[in-house]
């Protein structure tokens, strides 16, 4: 009787990858997705060094230039629910590579864009397709990689993606001083190159834990639409709240307000019909996951808010240069890196929630002092300060995914991931407006303005209290953080697997 043959692996296939590549081979493919986040990373922070110079360009005022970052930041976190649904149709090859062409082309359009509603388009298509990617990482993390190995795998690419806001503004910065502008979008677009060849040689084209991906499964359109209405109700209320535009602002708010609960109703409606939801609800009975969401939420807030405030800050505030702005922010940014190596042989061995709170407080404790900042102040006080916030990122960054993915069903581990990221940016699109929206108003409330040098002390004095203002968030989220998981794994975790 001859031998049943053996059916041909699929050269594409995960398990077909694992044994070309062996052992090693989910570390390439860590370290794939990890450069295409860097790129999606450096064309969302990179831009905001350049903020001061596209005003100028196209004579914006605060309020339209913000929105540079917060349409990029929109249109990345409605796409981070659509992540489990395109890698479960598509696999991870054609979901990452397409992101990477469509990332590729935003920064081409942006660069070439000659009007303001092009630069947004650009931005728009930057951040859908930073959106899909960003959660990836940490689907493979904790389905590639055991337990104990999650805290390393977590810092190196925590190590990885660091580098991308901490050499971002200071490429930024030099480019916008000596090539302008539009120099900024074009940087991406080798980073995407790599990505795509890459792509070709270490991601498989199976879904996530290397199954066969499902093309007749249907993407949730209303529930995304629902979101999509909501993150944009919320943004554009807070931007009325500083128009004064109360009717404007509150029939906005509400509309937010009433889109979470039509969503939340939605997906409660498709888990009763057995169809699968956009966000499945399931996650959050499990503690951990959801104080791990509250914490993501306001640390997002916090983050991305300081994320667009520094540079303004050291900008319009002290009156530096661009260049000036990246020379100051790059150390910090390599410290970072070094606090993450360090922290991240922590998190396999201490709780999620003890590491990620001494991280929030790092950072409250660097907004908290820059009020101490004035314009006789040292650029070494200030690069000091913004270091000791960076070192609180090192933290809070392998840790806080750990801490409430760690005990999810292996089936809901790529839409946790989704949630936690998606929760993230909402966070971060409501603190970029937060920001622009409590920094305006306190301008207005000192007399002052952003162009206004006659005024400098109240201009300080303003964006100190948009500090203190992100400083509260994070001890509040130091609060959430007190119900993260454990390290280790949990009773009802099981084991990493491929």
């Amino acid at each position: 009787m001859s031998p049943t043959p053996t059916p041909e692996l699929d050269p594409g296939s995960g398990e077909a990858l694992r044994a070309r590549y062996g052992e090693r081979y989910r570390w390439l493919l860590l370290f794939t997705v990890m450069v295409g986040v860097m790129a999606s990373i450096m064309s969302s922070t990179v831009v905001n060094v350049a903020i001061p110079a596209l005003s100028h360009q196209f004579g914006l005022g605060q309020e339209r230039a913000q929105w540079v970052t917060s349409g990029f930041m929109v249109a990345s976190t409605v796409t981070m629910l659509v992540t489990p649904w395109l890698l479960a149709r598509f696999g991870y090859r054609a979901t990452y590579a397409g992101c990477m062409w469509l990332l590729m082309a935003g920064g081409l359009l942006g660069g070439f864009a000659q009007n303001y509603p092009l630069v947004l388009v650009a931005r728009v298509a930057e951040g859908l397709a930073a959106g899909v990617v960003q959660p990836i990482p940490a689907i493979i993390i904790m389905r590639a990689f055991e337990p104990h190995e999650q805290g390393r795998a977590s810092g190196l690419f925590g190590m990885g993606v660091v580098m991308a806001p901490a050499l971002g503004p200071s490429i930024g910065g030099l480019l916008v001083d000596a090539l302008g502008w539009r120099s900024i979008f074009f940087m991406v677009a080798p980073f995407c190159a790599v990505c795509l060849w890459m792509a070709r040689h270490y991601v498989p084209t199976t879904g996530p834990g290397g199954t066969a991906t499902h093309r007749d499964d249907a993407l949730d359109w209303i529930g995304l639409t629902i979101g999509t209405v909501g993150t944009l109700s919320l943004l554009n209320g807070l931007v009325s709240l500083r128009g004064g535009a109360a009717t404007e602002a509150t029939a906005l708010l509400t509309l937010a307000a009433l889109c979470l609960l039509g969503f939340i109703g939605w997906q409660r409606r498709r888990a009763r019909r057995g169809q699968a939801p956009l966000m499945n609800l399931r996650l959050f009975a499990w503690r951990p996951f959801a104080m791990g969401a509250l914490v993501s939420l306001i640390y997002g807030t916090a983050l991305f808010g300081s994320t667009y405030l520094l540079p303004v800050y050291m900008q319009m505030g002290l009156g530096l240069s661009a260049s000036s702005v990246g020379a100051i922010l790059l150390p910090s940014g390599l410290v970072l890196a070094v606090a993450i190596a360090v922290v991240a042989r922590l998190a396999d061995r201490r709780p999620a929630r003890e590491l990620v709170s001494i991280g929030l407080a790092l950072l409250a404790l660097s907004f908290a002092a820059m009020v101490s900042l004035d314009l006789q102040s040292s650029l070494w006080l200030l690069m000091g300060l913004t270091i000791i916030g960076r070192i609180g990122l090192g933290f809070i960054l392998p840790s806080l995914n750990l801490g409430a993915l760690r005990g999810l069903e292996p089936v809901l581990l790529p839409q946790g991931s989704s949630v936690i990221s998606f929760v993230r940016m909402l966070g971060g699109a409501a603190g970029v407006s937060l920001c622009g929206i409590v920094l305006e108003w306190r301008l207005s409330a000192h007399g002052a303005s952003m162009t206004d040098h006659a005024h400098a002390a109240a201009r300080l004095a303003a964006f100190d209290e948009v500090f203190l203002m992100l400083a509260a968030l994070c001890a509040l989220a130091m609060l959430a953080a007190r119900g993260l998981g454990t390290h280790g794994r949990s009773p009802h975790e099981p084991p990493g697997g491929s």
